[in-house]
């Protein structure tokens, strides 16, 4: 496992997260009695949606050994090996409109996404 520690992002970092990102995923971890010391959330790419891939989100109360492990604003990010090929200098952000609230890849690999966004090709 390794370990980036930064509070914004390094050159080495997988993915930027932003503070409302970040505060908004530390709120969700402290309602379900998680240990952000220890736990964090897990971005990860998965086969699925119209496009090929989409991405998916959840929190791990600990890293897999094999996780690339960076720290945004107090948050812990999990990336496995095989999604950091797809999601590597992906920006993380929550958004909160009156349209919509949710968090949002912003990701420079993609050629494609499908037209409700869920989904993606690199």
């Amino acid at each position: 496992m390794s370990t980036q520690a930064s509070e914004g992002a390094t050159g080495d970092d997988p993915v930027v997260v932003t503070e409302s990102a970040a505060e908004e995923a530390l709120s969700l971890m402290e309602s379900q009695g998680m240990d952000a010391d220890v736990g964090g959330l897990r971005l990860y790419v998965q086969q699925g949606g119209c496009a090929g891939l989409s991405y998916g989100m959840r929190f791990d109360h600990e890293p897999e050994a094999d996780d690339r492990v960076t720290e945004h604003h107090g948050l812990r990010v999990f990336v496995d090996p095989a999604s950091l090929e797809y999601v590597g200098g992906s920006k993380l952000d929550y958004e909160d409109g009156l349209q919509a609230a949710g968090f949002h890849v912003e990701n420079p690999n993609v050629v494609s996404e499908c037209g409700c966004g869920e989904s993606f090709r690199t």
